[in-house]
């Protein structure tokens, strides 16, 4: 029997924290999804780590959008979502995905942001995440975009870019409709904040989509980005 949803996560050498992101996956598998894992070379044992808690645990070449593709091409169920490594999901998120995407009327969606950290403007960084989506009808990785596979497919999966394979995808998707707005949020990392600045990588991030939607090429945004 197929599951009714497959999980893709990319990881790469997330040993520290592998585990702690694929337990709370455990109840989820009981209800009938698939957890597949989808390494990128990591050298500090997270593959042996995610083993135990996952259907699948696959290798693929380093950069999200081929991990991403790998697992997606493993799956096992007509939906998709993909999950960052450092991004959890809402309680009821798997049934929230079916019923926004029940009758036929969207074929793929995201939830809602917010942001974990100590830093006081995090939480309105996440609200603009959320918002701008909202508005644009683009998705970035970290609000854990959802498809149907046909959809997936014909949007020509994720671009194997180094950098910007979330907004690439979501734009293809977006093209044959818009998403599913889910007001249930995912909490992920604010570590990439801090540990920059908050300030400034939201500014570079800006910068970087310009550019990205101006043309430049992916693997100079991605040398930028660092």
């Amino acid at each position: 029997m197929a599951p009714v949803l497959s999980i893709v996560v990319p990881t790469l050498d997330e040993a520290a924290g592998i585990a702690a992101h694929l337990a709370p996956l455990q109840p989820l598998r009981a209800e009938g999804c698939e957890v597949i894992v989808v390494d990128g070379g990591s050298r500090d044992g997270t593959p042996a780590l995610a083993r135990p808690l996952a259907d699948a645990v696959l290798s693929a070449p380093r950069g999200r959008g081929p991990q991403l593709n790998a697992g997606a091409a493993a799956a096992r169920a007509d939906l998709l979502l993909f999950l960052h490594a450092d991004t959890r999901l809402p309680p009821g998120a798997v049934a929230a995905v079916r019923a926004a995407l029940a009758g036929g009327r969207r074929d793929w969606g995201r939830f809602d942001l917010a942001i974990a950290g100590r830093h006081p403007l995090l939480p309105l960084v996440a609200r603009l995440v959320s918002w701008r989506s909202r508005f644009t009808g683009i998705a970035t990785g970290d609000q854990a975009i959802f498809v149907r596979r046909a959809r997936f497919e014909a949007a020509g999966r994720f671009p194997e870019i180094p950098l910007m394979e979330d907004l690439a995808l979501s734009a293809a998707l977006r093209r044959a409709g818009r998403p599913a707005c889910l007001r249930e949020r995912v909490v992920t990392s604010g570590r990439r904040w801090e540990s920059r600045g908050v300030l400034r990588t939201v500014l570079l991030m800006w910068w970087l989509r310009f550019l990205f939607w101006a043309g430049r090429d992916p693997a100079d945004l991605a040398r930028r980005y660092g």
